[in-house]
């Protein structure tokens, strides 16, 4: 269940009550921005110095195979950025909707320093606890 702002009750006439002002907005935003930019640099970078094995710059297979692997874990680590890319695409598109700094889950407000340490969370800590705690039980 993803949490409008009709959904859990609000009011456009208490935004100044229930959500965050437009300075906090502004600067989650472009904290935000700030962490796609650096992961597609990152991205960038891989695609130009790290997508390529010249093997007369490896004289045996033990300096190949060592950096097979360490190319391999870029790529694990860069697929692991795309997802974290959708999040972060995702919460910028809550700052459009009205809709960040909600929980999607029981449409309470996320609390500012839960959301400054993690801009991008969609879960309040309580209902990410529970999550976690669900995932620990049946995983």
């Amino acid at each position: 269940m993803v949490a409008t702002p009709e959904a859990v009750g609000y009011a456009p006439e208490l935004a100044g009550e229930r959500l965050m002002n437009k300075p906090q907005l502004k600067k989650f935003k472009q904290l935000l921005e700030e962490k796609r930019e650096e992961i597609l640099k990152k991205a960038q970078q891989t695609l130009t110095e790290d997508m390529t094995l010249d093997q007369d710059d490896l004289p045996d297979e033990m300096d190949l195979a060592s950096s097979e692997y360490l190319q391999s874990f870029t790529f694990r680590l860069r697929g692991r950025e795309k997802v974290f890319l959708s999040k972060i695409q995702k919460a910028l598109d809550r700052i459009e909707d009205g809709t960040f700094g909600l929980c999607e889950e029981c449409g309470t407000e996320i609390t500012p320093k839960r959301l400054e340490a993690r801009p991008e969370t969609t879960l309040c800590i309580r209902c990410k606890e529970d999550q976690e705690r669900v995932e620990r039980d049946f995983g």
